[in-house]
């Protein structure tokens, strides 16, 4: 009783100086003896708050298994509000095998992703099945007329890979822009509110649209290419293709810069110009061209731009009008690609040779021959010279892509201009398509779009880096609920034994599904990485459905699904407002498609503007015109 050891009989606190150590004896059956000195870890200190936007990853060998642990996940959430949602992202990405079945969201906090995991559907939940892993990914570069003031400004303030990029290369334009080296591009990407019309009005100037699109694009492949997303192929439109060729080693930063603004000051320097976007082919549109004007783009088989003096498009433009052939101005200073830049391209062609022109690396597309680039015209100036006169071929472009089916498709710069000719294109097959920014008349951060990007890249099988995405942060593993193995018994039974045959709860669901029945026009599946399908819930939402169906060409059309996302244009747009407001007795502006994102949206604004048309109607005018629509 006088000695300092006792036996402990009950649950106490262990009081004492810390750090508390205890002694651990191991007596062996044989003589062998063993004593461990253990010692307290030390605290560990919390993670880092993280990005403001987190994607909880999630994946099972079953459907049934990944309900089972969204549902699993959910749970946890609850019992645990003290977990910091970082953490939990980044143990599910780098703590968890993937398999084929996987579920991906997108979400803000704890509260947040609670809401959203228990909610009957969401366009930040998403899903798909993978068939295999490490799919290759295609780079797309688009050309000017995408870009727009704050481009890709949430990635300036919150990745430090992309940052650095931008000012990497801003600096270096500096003295190209402005021999005084006063310009500096970035407070024309990000103004200030003061000088934000400014800014707007210089963007389209080409001698800043140019570089502008160039830095931005190469930031964003910097990006990722340092989340494990690395480029098989590669393709640009137009000025697009500088930044393919820079990545694939033929200029250096330093002088793809140089050529760049060098470009954009040429062209800035010729008379003005405009540029018509043309729903016909290409052999369509040569029997109607005037004089002065050039096939400038084929982006399509059924869709062409031409250039040329401003008289001449717009006299062209009513032409077409007449014939009932739909056509829209690009934002464009000059006609790029015609006749009109035949001036500069001896003197491009001259600073191209003055530079140093290297054998490619890696596989990128021609726009002036629509395939594979040679290491003879990489590396020839004249070829360079070239580019800029001759139409962007890029319709054919995209066939060479497509005939390497399993590779998914990555927009790299601003908007979705490249990704709509490429979901429009015949030779698509099951390759998947997306985006890296928004449009700018999209409502939705860049931080929230990029994030449901890496979500659906890592769906259709794409392998991201998680670790390198985490790199920036202190992160910590955390415990979170294990995988729900769906456990079955193989036993015989006894004789006598009788069990139940009846089937599970979910092949009852399955098989008493709806049949649902097709149109009969022909239509494709869905889009790889598209939101969970929710089919319409009211009679608006079904004849919008229907439009969008038979325009796209996409079966199923859920309430979640973008207009813009799932293949439409701005040609298409055209029709798709006729086609309601033939359905529908409602005055709804074209605007309205980059306002409301989708269809849920789009049958909402419908649903109020007929009510207020109602509304003002004699009730038995109302009763007519609603049992027009409807029956």
């Amino acid at each position: 009783a006088s000695s300092p050891f006792f036996v402990n009989t009950q649950l106490r606190d262990w009081a004492g100086p810390a750090p508390r150590r205890a002694g651990v004896s191991s007596f062996g059956i044989g003589g062998t003896n063993a004593h461990l000195i253990l010692e307290e870890p030390p605290a560990i200190e919390a993670g880092d708050p993280g990005r403001s936007w987190q994607i909880l990853t999630l994946s099972a060998k079953t459907q049934t298994a990944l309900d089972a642990a969204t549902q699993r996940l959910a749970a946890h959430l609850s019992q645990h509000p003290d977990l910091n949602l970082a953490d939990v992202a980044y143990t599910l990405q780098v703590g968890r095998q993937p398999f084929s079945y996987r579920r991906a969201l997108v979400c803000s906090d704890r509260d947040d992703a609670l809401r959203t995991l228990t909610a009957d559907s969401s366009d930040r939940v998403l899903s798909g099945q993978v068939s295999y892993s490490d799919r290759p990914v295609a780079f797309l570069f688009p050309g000017q007329g995408a870009q727009y003031v704050d481009m890709g400004r949430a990635l300036y303030d919150d990745e430090p890979v992309f940052r650095e990029a931008v000012d990497r290369c801003c600096e270096l334009l500096t003295p190209h822009l402005h021999p005084e080296g006063t310009r500096d591009l970035r407070t024309f990407l990000y103004p200030t509110d003061e000088a934000r019309a400014e800014a707007t009005e210089q963007l389209t100037q080409t001698q800043l649209t140019q570089p502008a699109l160039f830095v931005i694009e190469y930031a964003l492949a910097q990006l990722w290419q340092s989340w494990g997303v690395k480029p098989a192929a590669m393709i640009g439109h137009s000025i697009g293709e500088y930044v393919a060729a820079t990545l694939a080693g033929v200029f250096s930063l330093e002088d793809a810069l140089k050529l760049v603004a060098t470009r954009g000051r040429l062209m800035q320097s010729v008379p003005h110009g405009s540029m018509l976007s043309v729903a016909l082919p290409a052999s369509g549109i040569a029997p109607l061209l005037l004089p002065a004007i050039s096939v400038a783009a084929i982006n399509g088989p059924s869709l062409c731009v031409v250039a040329g003096p401003d008289a001449a498009i717009e006299q062209f433009e009513q032409s077409l009008a007449e014939r009932n052939i739909e056509t829209r101005r690009l934002h464009t200073s000059h006609a790029f690609h015609s006749a009109m830049m035949e001036p500069i391209v001896e003197e491009f062609t001259a600073q191209v040779a003055q530079v140093t022109l290297r054998p490619p690396t890696s596989r990128f597309i021609s726009n002036v021959s629509g395939t594979w680039i040679t290491e003879a015209e990489a590396t020839d100036p004249r070829y360079w010279g070239h580019q800029l006169r001759q139409p962007v071929n890029f319709a054919a472009g995209l066939e060479t892509l497509f005939a390497e089916p399993d590779q998914a498709l990555l927009e790299v710069g601003p908007g979705r201009t490249l990704s709509t000719f490429a979901r429009q294109h015949p030779a698509k097959r099951q390759q998947s398509i997306f985006q890296s920014l928004r449009h700018p008349q999209e409502r939705i951060s860049d931080a929230v779009f990029l994030s449901l990007t890496v979500a659906r890249l890592w769906l259709v099988g794409v392998e991201i880096d998680w670790a390198a995405m985490n790199s920036e942060q202190r992160r910590l593993r955390v415990p979170l609920p294990t995988y729900p193995f769906e456990r079955q018994r193989y036993w015989i039974d006894a004789p006598g034994v009788q069990r139940s045959t009846a089937p599970a709860p979910i092949q009852n669901a399955l098989e008493s599904e709806p049949v649902i029945e097709k149109p009969v026009f022909a239509l494709h599946g869905r889009p790889a990485g598209a939101p969970e399908y929710v089919e319409p819930r009211n009679a608006i939402e079904g004849h919008v459905a229907g439009i969008w169906q038979e325009l796209l060409g996409v079966d199923q059309i859920g309430i979640h699904d973008n207009f813009f996302e799932m293949g439409g244009h701005s040609l298409m747009a055209t029709q798709m407002v006729a086609r309601l407001q033939d359905v529908f007795p409602v005055d709804l502006p074209l605007s309205a498609l980059f306002e409301v994102s989708t269809l849920a949206e789009l049958g909402e604004l419908i649903e109020t503007l007929l009510i207020e048309k109602i509304e003002a109607l004699p009730e038995d005018e109302a009763q007519q015109l609603v049992e027009s629509m409807f029956g």
